[in-house]
């Protein structure tokens, strides 16, 4: 029966053979220990940092459901990127794998998405995040007012926040994607066409997705519309 140990001396090989691309019965050196000690360090400044984002976020959404009796943020999903996708995309930049080279290059390892309602909701909350003082904004890319060639829309936020740890304060950043619903569920189609082959066929249907794209977008805007009629007649004189 496998112990805690062990089992955790198999996970430090695996993200030993995934990030630094070691043999996997390579013996753990001093030096190789060191390094995936960072490498852990870091991961958990990442996880650190997400927590302290995603609380930003619901803190905000509990506010405003009091406030304007609307929750504006649907879900929340967050993730760290595993060991061997971080090493994939520091070679495919021409990048080398470290774990100075993860902090001094890549600005998604740590990702946060929001899952909104409505259009509006997302400017909301990405104004209302990025207003809090110890949160600095590093990168803004809209995607749903300027889409992706292939459609995608959502709006990306690059964003530094302050996480606390018993030998001081250190700067972490975080991906934020906010979109509605729609987009997401979209994006979530699209994700899985994304690295098939490129026959005629896989073609068609990524143009096809790009429509489906559109009538997506146009069905957000009247839905958004709707709703702030919606209200425009329930308002009490």
């Amino acid at each position: 029966m496998a112990t805690l140990f062990d089992t955790r001396t198999k996970e430090r090989r695996e993200t030993f053979r995934d990030f630094f691309g070691v043999e996997e019965d390579e013996e753990f050196t001093e030096e190789s220990l060191e390094r995936l000690l960072q490498f852990e360090d870091l991961m958990l400044k990442y996880r650190s940092a997400i927590r302290e984002v995603t609380t930003k976020l619901e803190v905000l959404n509990d506010e405003l459901s009091v406030s304007r009796e609307h929750n504006p943020i649907s879900s929340i999903h967050s993730r760290v990127k595993r060991p061997y996708s971080i090493a994939e995309k520091l070679r495919r930049n021409h990048l080398p794998v470290s774990v100075e080279s993860v902090q001094a290059n890549l600005n998604d390892v740590a990702g946060i998405r929001v899952i909104c309602s409505f259009i509006n909701d997302i400017y909301d909350i990405a104004d209302m995040l990025l207003a809090q003082d110890d949160i600095r904004l590093v990168t803004r890319k809209d995607y749903i007012k300027n889409p992706k060639p292939g459609g995608y829309r959502s709006l990306h936020l690059i964003v530094e926040v302050p996480v606390f740890f018993s030998t001081g304060k250190e700067p972490v950043r975080v991906e934020v994607q906010i979109r509605t619903v729609a987009m997401d569920f979209w994006a979530s189609l699209e994700h899985q066409i994304r690295y098939k082959n490129d026959s005629p066929e896989v073609k068609a249907i990524a143009e096809e997705l790009r429509v489906c794209a559109d009538t997506i977008a146009a069905t957000d805007v009247k839905m958004q519309e709707l709703k702030l009629r919606i209200e425009a007649k329930t308002k009490i004189p």
